[in-house]
């Protein structure tokens, strides 16, 4: 009982005239979510064509769906989920899946035994898929999802050759935007606040950073680079202190995010420098602050709505049949100019 007669169609041939995995027929025959309405048209076509008539064993392949994906984040410190650019991305996402049935779970993993501990999770069919950010240099956690056959969607990039699937902002080209226009308002002694250098993100930046600099024929100068431990104020703070301490002529900061530009705007005023008269400072991100800056911020916005959008479409479709070969999405930035600039 429950196996097809000898001589009718198997799932195996509707998904063979379709072009697509065995998966995906189970889920369009069930009505799952995440099938485009091309490949669920190509397979009811495949289905109508050969006479398939589904079988239970057929329809149970769909009942291992859990309908929920993960956002995992890997910093090791937990404060990190109140920092703005995190809440930015987990309401993208959240709005991207708005129109699904698929339950958004957040989850942070810091540790190796956290990291085994999810991917055992994952595996026992808790989670259809992953989303993962804040990801560091060294970090195995990519590679034993796609070990586990886990469709996995990274949130920028280990490296420059990245082997798992990855949408990311424009950051060296974001950086260039913003220091070349310091350059232009006659800023010559610029410093860097850069991010944790275990992260690709922060090496894009400060590339970015060093790449205007000597197309201005401006010498780049290691000493007006500082790079913090996280992206956080209380680092923006510290490192505009060590700026101004080695530079007291500093005339401009680019800081690889806005919460560390919200830390140099506070440390400039504490020195009595005024922004942007005596010393001019550029932010990325551009997302909403829990207090507005004051001056207004110049910032790179970075497409965070169009980045959710993005991770969550790519993640969709590696759930509903898994590509060949990872994918890579990199999205433009724009400088948006305000008062601090």
């Amino acid at each position: 009982m429950g196996r097809q007669r000898p001589g009718t169609p198997t799932l195996e041939e509707v998904a063979a005239l379709a072009g697509v995995g065995r998966g995906t027929v189970s889920r369009v025959i069930n009505k799952a979510a995440g099938v485009r309405d091309s490949t669920r048209r190509a397979v009811q076509q495949a289905i109508d064509e050969l006479g398939y008539v589904p079988n239970l064993a057929a329809r149970s392949l769909a009942g291992h769906r859990a309908d929920a994906v993960a956002l995992v984040m890997t910093e090791p410190d937990w404060r990190q989920f109140g920092e703005p650019f995190f809440t930015e991305i987990v309401r993208a996402v959240g709005d991207a899946l708005t129109d699904t049935p698929v339950q958004l779970l957040l989850t942070l993993v810091r540790s190796d035994t956290e990291r085994q501990r999810f991917v055992e999770y994952a595996r026992g069919g808790r989670v259809d898929g992953v989303l993962l950010m804040s990801v560091h240099a060294q970090d195995p956690l990519p590679d034993m999802l796609a070990k586990a056959g886990l469709p996995t969607v990274m949130l920028g990039r280990r490296s420059g050759d990245e082997s798992v699937t990855y949408v990311d902002a424009d950051n060296t080209g974001g950086a260039r935007d913003a220091v070349t226009h310091l350059l232009a308002g006659g800023r010559r002694t610029i410093g860097a606040l850069g991010g944790p250098l275990d992260m690709y993100v922060a090496q894009c930046r400060l590339r970015g950073y060093r790449e205007a600099l000597e197309r201005a024929d401006v010498e780049v100068r290691d000493s007006l680079i500082v790079a913090g431990e996280d992206f956080t104020e209380e680092s923006g703070r510290r490192a505009t202190a060590e700026l101004l301490a080695r530079h007291p002529d500093l005339d401009a900061v680019f800081a690889a995010s806005d919460t560390l530009a919200a830390g140099a705007l506070g440390a400039l005023r504490e020195a009595g420098r005024r922004v942007p008269e005596d010393v001019a400072v550029i932010g990325f991100d551009d997302f909403h602050p829990a207090r507005p800056m004051e001056p207004p911020l110049t910032t790179v916005r970075q497409p965070l709505e169009e980045i959710g959008r993005t991770m969550v479409r790519l993640l969709l479709e590696e759930m509903e049949d898994s590509p060949v070969a990872w994918r890579h999405v990199i999205l433009r930035t724009e400088l948006v100019l305000r008062d601090s600039a």
